[in-house]
């Protein structure tokens, strides 16, 4: 194998410009297929992004012969079944988070893949963005000493701009999303935390529906001991006002604090009185990184830059939290 031919099970609005894109501009990557339930949307991403086929039958792009590897992008409730699907073709899959609607689910993926010649990859793309390697980078270096506290601040409005705008919004919808916006918007955020400071020791958490907007819980406290003892809180509000809106992580350190956006581009370290602004340009597909290591690890030319078992560790922390 010396090329990565794609079909995307899930044309949506995740594929639109994060990722979609990125398959064809990608070294070693072509994209043959989409496929969307609807005809018409399914044709015109085609027409617009060049495609050369496109369906409304996943299986299509299952049986295709022609292609080695699946974006899987729908919403998570039919994770499961595809990606199940995907393993027994052989096919490469890049999974989109939440991996699965619950952990059990995820551990029948993972008992899949055991006899299976698919490589699985999970799209928390934020670990391979520059702003986010250069939190690491300095987290190595030793920059702020030693780590004490990790602190999480989403804070946003019911109808909030963070997520992917669809005609009827799934992400409410927890048989659908999995748990509102907690499970659309925290794959990434605590994937970055697990990629910072490992597997946690502890995990306790607390969760409820203050508002009713939906029949989702739309506020998440979370807590967490990391190894060498280091601390984590988390809260994510969808109910508070426009005013109120936050977007914030901040690491303490015995030396100093390193604070970032996890939807900006700009990275500050501060150490006594002194203060340090990194900042990055925007990647236009802010998936391409993490598509390109995908397919470096399909054709065995680097290590997977995201398992399986990231996700599932996500999910567990998920779980935790909120039930």
């Amino acid at each position: 194998m010396h090329k990565i031919s794609w079909g995307i099970i899930g044309c949506g609005d995740v594929a639109e410009v994060k990722s979609g894109p990125a398959f064809k501009k990608c070294e070693h990557s072509e994209l043959l297929s989409v496929m969307r339930r609807n005809a018409e949307k399914a044709k015109d991403f085609a027409k617009r992004h060049q495609v050369p086929h496109w369906t409304t039958n996943a299986e299509e792009i299952l049986e295709s012969p022609k292609i080695n590897a699946l974006y899987i992008a729908t919403p998570p409730s039919s994770h499961l079944e595809y990606t199940l699907k995907t393993i027994a073709t052989g096919k490469h899959i890049y999974l989109e988070k939440p991996i699965t609607l619950t952990v059990d689910e995820a551990l029948q993926i993972k008992t899949a893949l055991k006899n299976s010649t698919s490589k699985l990859v999970v799209a928390h793309y934020r670990r391979k963005l520059p702003a986010f390697l250069k939190v690491k980078e300095l987290l190595q270096e030793n920059a702020i000493g030693n780590i004490q506290l990790a602190e999480i601040r989403i804070i946003q409005p019911n109808k909030n701009k963070l997520v992917a705008q669809t005609d009827e919004n799934w992400r409410l919808t927890p048989e659908i999303s999995g748990g509102g916006y907690f499970y659309d918007l925290a794959p990434h955020q605590l994937d970055l935390m697990l990629n910072y400071f490992g597997k946690p020791n502890q995990i306790q958490g607390f969760a409820a529906n203050q508002s009713s907007f939906s029949s989702a819980n739309d506020i998440v406290n979370g807590i967490m001991t990391f190894p060498g003892k280091i601390q984590f809180n988390g809260i994510w509000a969808f109910n508070s006002s426009i005013s109120k809106r936050m977007d914030s992580c901040k690491i303490y350190g015995e030396k100093g604090i390193i604070e970032f956006s996890f939807f900006g581009d700009k990275v500050k370290l501060t150490k006594l009185d002194a203060e340090q602004i990194f900042n990055f340009e925007k990647i236009p597909h802010v998936q391409q990184p993490m598509i390109q290591s995908a397919i470096n690890y399909y054709l065995s030319k680097e290590e997977n830059p995201c398992s399986l078992e990231n996700g599932i560790e996500v999910m567990k922390i998920m779980e935790t939290f909120t039930k």
